[in-house]
């Protein structure tokens, strides 16, 4: 698969030391540049295009949050994918960072071997939230009334493809969406890939935000 580049932004030049030991102990993950800012992640990560970016939220000049916006936010061509790593797990910074086009949102508490992870599932195009992160994400649709409704756009899913778009939204794997649905793994994949072509979303973590700002599940429906 070759060598897994990545660019690390945090305003902390100790911590982004300590993501560069955790990532390069891997023989197959390079950290190609730092960033202590949110203009200079941006700079850097058009120059290299990494496979991913490591980004902290909080930094001077320019945030995280608009930092990600503008390498993987709507309208972005080839965009990089965009891991948020994050002392805050504070509602604004998760909805703020998904709706941004983050792929990904994990604390930065947690074990190296989870990070390690992140960033490969991240860096493989499919999409990353910490355990919490769905919850949060309810909690916020339930505050705020779904905006931009898209009916002609959730018409264009079968039944199945709907029902699919909704077990994504309450946080199933592919392999629990099977179960419930009665379905072979690779069928539930077919169904999902439909989905996220049909809606023009890039990964699992916009099918969640997409469904909840359709009203299509409500934070009742979660278990």
């Amino acid at each position: 698969m070759g060598t897994l580049t990545v660019v690390i932004a945090d305003d902390q030049p100790l911590m982004r030391t300590g993501f560069r030991l955790i990532l390069e102990a891997e023989p197959d993950i390079e950290v190609v540049a730092e960033a202590g800012d949110g203009e200079e992640a941006v700079a850097l990560a058009r120059q290299h295009r990494p496979d991913i970016v490591l980004m902290d939220v909080r930094m001077p000049k320019m945030d995280g949050i608009a930092a990600t916006r503008a390498l993987a936010g709507p309208g972005v061509v080839d965009a990089v994918p965009v891991l948020i790593l994050t002392t805050f797990d504070l509602d604004e910074y998760v909805f703020g960072a998904l709706r941004a086009g983050a792929s990904g949102f994990l604390l930065k508490d947690v074990p190296c071997e989870r990070l390690i992870d992140g960033v490969r599932i991240v860096a493989a195009g499919d999409a990353l939230l910490a355990p919490a992160v769905t919850r949060r994400l309810i909690r916020e649709f339930t505050r705020h009334s779904p905006a931009n409704i898209r009916p002609e756009a959730i018409a264009t899913l079968t039944p199945r493809e709907r029902e699919v778009l909704e077990l994504i939204a309450r946080g199933l794997s592919n392999a629990e969406i099977a179960d419930d649905l009665f379905l072979g793994a690779t069928t539930v994949k077919t169904h999902v890939g439909r989905v996220l072509m049909k809606l023009g979303l890039r990964d699992r973590v916009q099918a969640v935000v997409f469904a909840y700002e359709q009203g299509l599940v409500s934070p009742g429906s979660f278990s």
